[in-house]
């Protein structure tokens, strides 16, 4: 079965570099998921604000990052700012950094409609009772915005997963990074070999994001009903 290429991956340490790559991939999203939901969420909140220049300036800065790539996004974190601003951050820093002030973006949009979603009169109620902004928010309408934000949620956080492959090109040792590094050094001992890397590597990406789409289109078809 040696001639099928299969035994690159688990030629020397190949396999646990994979799944070393797989780690780093998701480390990344997991934390950017993290630092950018709870940004998001303040700045959905900010966004259902009746200030008019906060909210352009919120707007702005989700059609930002909804235009631009994310690959000129990664390109400007780290070749770019770093050499005008004089600052030497890790690929890994900057990934997180980049991707988390993206999911922020465009979870503030998800907050946003969802907190707009929750019927008038809860926030009439709220007020009337004498809550704070913060406490309506906090104890009214968070929580009942929370479940129709779930599935949004879910979908952005495989689109973080996905959009991760891009890390390569940033110098992230990430599993398409050493993926390739894999296939490089063993193209010619183990011509087939290719096949086999990124085969492994799209079952990874497969089975981190498959079990999300599954919930997400449940919550979707609960939410429904």
């Amino acid at each position: 079965m040696d001639h099928l290429g299969t035994s690159v991956l688990f030629a020397g340490n190949n396999f646990s570099r994979l799944l070393g790559g797989l780690w780093t991939t998701i480390w990344i999203a997991l934390l950017a998921l993290l630092i950018g939901l709870i940004l998001g969420t303040f700045l959905g909140m900010m966004r259902t604000f009746k200030n008019r220049p906060v909210r352009l300036i919120l707007r702005l800065y989700l059609e930002f990052f909804r235009i631009v790539p994310t690959v000129v996004l990664l390109f400007l974190a780290y070749y770019i700012l770093p050499r005008q601003l004089n600052i030497n951050l890790p690929a890994e820093q900057v990934a997180v950094l980049t991707f988390a002030l993206w999911v922020a973006a465009e979870f503030s949009d998800i907050v946003r409609g969802a907190l707009i979603s929750v019927p008038k009169h809860q926030r009439e109620s709220g007020l009337a009772i004498g809550l704070t902004h913060w406490q309506l928010f906090r104890y009214v309408l968070l929580p009942q915005a929370l479940t129709l934000e779930l599935p949004a949620t879910i979908n952005l956080a495989t689109r973080v997963v996905k959009t991760t492959s891009l890390l390569m090109l940033i110098s992230v040792m990430d599993v398409i990074n050493i993926g390739q590094q894999i296939i490089e050094a063993n193209g010619q001992s183990h011509p087939n070999g290719i096949f086999w890397v990124y085969g492994l590597i799209f079952f990874f990406y497969f089975i981190v994001d498959y079990p999300l789409s599954l919930l997400a289109k449940k919550l979707n078809a609960a939410n429904q009903h």
